[in-house]
């Protein structure tokens, strides 16, 4: 199986809590969105909301995924976060350890609109 870096993305989802945070990353996971969850405690976040300025303790997923699944991502993470403006950011893999974005790739199947045809 050949990779492609640019097939796989990282993305970046805060939270209110681990709660939250480990809910969504076991549905995400189940449901072969994303292959990997990371879950990192306790970051601030200081954003303008609604003309202030807001400062929050949340949590950070960093989610790893194809490419092509982000709609999905951003969807499932939109219609099950409790923010009503839910952070879901993503960037490309530029470059990483072969061996793991090959288990990357078959942990989470290819979205079937680009499925590519069998070399």
């Amino acid at each position: 199986m050949s990779t492609i870096p640019s097939d796989y993305s990282v993305a970046f989802v805060t939270a209110p809590d681990s709660k939250v945070a480990k809910d969504l990353a076991h549905r995400l996971v189940e449901q072969r969105l994303v292959a990997c969850v990371n879950i990192v405690p306790s970051v601030t976040s200081i954003y303008a909301w609604e003309g202030e300025v807001k400062e929050d303790a949340e949590v950070l997923m960093m989610v790893k995924t194809r490419t092509d699944r982000m709609p999905e991502v951003t969807r499932f993470v939109r219609e099950n976060h409790p923010y009503s403006v839910a952070e879901v950011i993503s960037l490309p893999i530029a470059d990483g350890n072969a061996l793991y974005l090959e288990w990357m790739g078959k942990s989470v199947p290819e979205a079937a609109s680009t499925k590519r045809p069998s070399q």
